[in-house]
């Protein structure tokens, strides 16, 4: 599985940066989930995980 972070350092760093990846979680039977992170022109990462990437986007801007 790919990873959004190297040694515990989120590695999207660059501001309105975004990246995901896709992930399948066995104790909910199978799902496919997007952990996303995003960093915002002002330095601040927001990361969520759910079930769609139109999902992640909407929770970002909230």
């Amino acid at each position: 599985m790919e990873s959004l972070n190297k040694n515990g350092v989120s590695t999207t760093q660059e501001p309105e940066q975004e990246k995901y990846v896709t992930f399948i979680a066995g104790a909910f039977r199978g799902t496919e989930y997007f952990q996303y992170d995003y960093r915002h022109t002002d330095g601040e990462l927001f990361s969520t995980v759910a079930k769609t990437l139109e999902e992640c986007r909407k929770r970002r801007n909230e």
